[in-house]
């Protein structure tokens, strides 16, 4: 597209408005305009000057900032959706989630996995959207920031009658400049730590142009920000894994290819007690019971030596024994292993013995492990006993008479046996829970007799590991430079010309008004140079 040449001789890009040298109107609606826009110095921006292309269409639909807005309430309304149900990350680890999210919360939990919002802050269109916002602010960034910077530089220190006279400060009266009171001028400006440029008798003092950068400063910092975010989704960047242990068993680190295993040792908990420090937890003591002082999970580390080989036995050897508390990870490699919660008491097995009910006799007992059931359990002389059902959450029997369970957790486990004697060679049915023996189809003459139960603690540790962190961390100092650049100085101009038997005085912030026309008056004040006025009221 055809440039635009000025009177003064400078060649200005298609659609600039004010030259970018001499400031004249380039177009007839800024001609006739009394004040001129200021926000880019009347320089083209390219998406207000090509759209012919596909290139063109694009570019502009990401420059404008009603775009970037809607783009950043579709990700506060999808990250909403997020809240609705725990994330997988939160669910317990020996439950599939495609399992656990039906079994728990029914239909709507099967929904709910199935459009992927149980993982959704990992999902490819969740990542699109931070990916879009972060096209949005490159685009719009750029759209602005280079005609804005052309236009900066460029700036003469004459600049056209016109010019100044559609500032928002301007004044002009017949007269000429006394060389006495332009020395004034200069040393007030200076003290004021303006920088003054001068050409043909013309005048330009300006100070703060850097601030004019600072929100292009923050765009920046949240590109990075948004970069190292999409770095979370990169495979071996960023893991944040929750890993239930149970005391005694030895688990595979989420997150190390099985590189390493952790084994929970035992489970420490420690609370306040009454009197201890009666200042500070006495009272909550009162209220809720008790009040932990510390929980910690006895750690060991382990190294699969086989690792690299497919399909091969791990082959453990001990790396590094240590106490997890909260707040102090055990760490390796990149990894931080920290206690995050626990559970007291989790059922872990259920012992029964085979009694007949009239006598008493007990003919075996079995062992149930609430993780890892047996179809049967045989004990010998022709006593047997089979495992019909198990409802680890039992709760009640539903239309057709069939048990239910409300959760995959073992909260309230109940168990449907079928036993089998020397008097009874086809079976017995009995529902056993704790304490508690029903015989659904009859009398039976034997039954399932609870005699214990076997409990252990769980811990939940947090594997975590972030190769991102630096990069937020410099996106976010990046952005609160932009924040302060932006916030606490201002971009102030002051223009003095004298043509023609006439002298005119003009003057632009970008914000501030106020301080500016304090700081002319100061200046000015005590010589025969007019003041500005604020004209922003007619």
């Amino acid at each position: 597209m055809g440039k635009v040449k000025c009177e003064c001789g400078h060649v200005n890009p298609n659609g600039t408005i004010l030259c970018e040298s001499c400031g004249r109107a380039l177009t007839e609606k800024a001609k006739q305009e009394k004040l001129v826009d200021m926000r880019y110095e009347g320089s083209a921006r390219r998406s207000q000057t090509y759209n012919k292309t596909i290139i063109d269409k694009v570019w502009n639909f990401f420059s404008s900032v009603k775009v970037g807005i809607w783009i950043i309430v579709l990700l506060l309304v999808a990250a909403s959706f997020g809240t609705i149900l725990p994330q997988e990350f939160y669910i317990p680890s020996n439950m599939p989630a495609e399992t656990y999210y039906e079994d728990v919360y029914g239909v709507f939990g099967k929904i709910y996995y199935m459009i992927g919002f149980h993982d959704l802050y990992n999902s490819i269109w969740f990542s699109a959207l931070i990916a879009a916002l972060g096209v949005s602010l490159v685009i719009a960034s750029l759209d602005r920031v280079i005609p804005l910077y052309r236009a900066l530089k460029n700036q003469r220190v004459d600049r056209h009658e016109t010019f100044m006279k559609k500032q928002r400060l301007f004044a002009e009266q017949e007269g000429v400049l006394q060389r006495g009171e332009m020395e004034k001028v200069r040393t007030e400006l200076m003290k004021k730590r303006y920088k003054i440029r001068e050409e043909n008798g013309s005048l330009l003092a300006e100070k703060n142009r850097f601030s004019r950068w600072g929100p292009y400063v923050n765009h920046v910092g949240l590109i990075i920000f948004l970069f190292g975010a999409l770095l979370r989704s990169v495979p071996g960047m960023y893991i944040d894994e929750l890993l239930w242990i149970r005391e005694g068993e030895t688990l595979q680190v989420p997150g190390t290819d099985g590189a390493y295993y952790v084994k929970n040792n035992g489970f420490t908990l420690e609370n306040y007690e009454e009197g201890e420090d009666p200042e500070v937890f006495d009272e909550a003591i009162d209220r809720v019971g008790t009040v932990a002082k510390n929980y910690q999970t006895d750690a060991v580390l382990y190294r699969d030596a086989n690792n690299e080989l497919p399909g091969a036995d791990p082959e453990l050897t001990e790396v590094q024994t240590e106490s997890i508390q909260v707040n102090q990870p055990m760490k390796f490699d990149s990894f931080a292993v920290y206690q995050t919660s626990f559970r007291q008491d989790e059922m872990k097995a259920m012992h029964f013995a085979l009694t007949n009910k009239e006598t008493g006799e007990e003919f075996g007992g079995i062992v149930v492990d609430l993780f890892d059931q047996q179809e049967s359990y045989d004990l010998g002389s022709g006593y047997k006993v089979e495992l019909r059902g198990y409802y680890p959450d039992f709760d009640g029997f539903s239309e057709s008479g069939e048990p239910t369970s409300k959760s995959p957790l073992p909260n309230n486990p109940a168990f449907l046996f079928n036993m089998i004697t020397p008097e009874t060679p086809d079976g017995e049915v009995s529902f056993a829970q704790i304490r508690n023996t029903m015989e659904p189809l009859g009398e039976n003459e034997y039954k399932m007799a609870f005699k214990n139960l076997e409990t252990r603690d769980v811990s939940a540790l947090t594997i975590r590991k972030d190769l991102t962190l630096p990069i937020l961390a410099l996106g976010g100092i990046i952005f609160m430079i932009g924040v302060i650049q932006g916030a606490y100085w201002n971009h102030r101009r002051l223009w003095i010309r004298e043509k023609e038997g006439h002298i005119y005085v003009a003057g632009h912030t970008n914000k501030n008004w106020h301080g500016l026309k304090r700081e002319i008056h100061s200046v000015l004040n005590g010589t025969a140079i007019p003041e500005p006025e604020d004209r922003q009221k007619d």
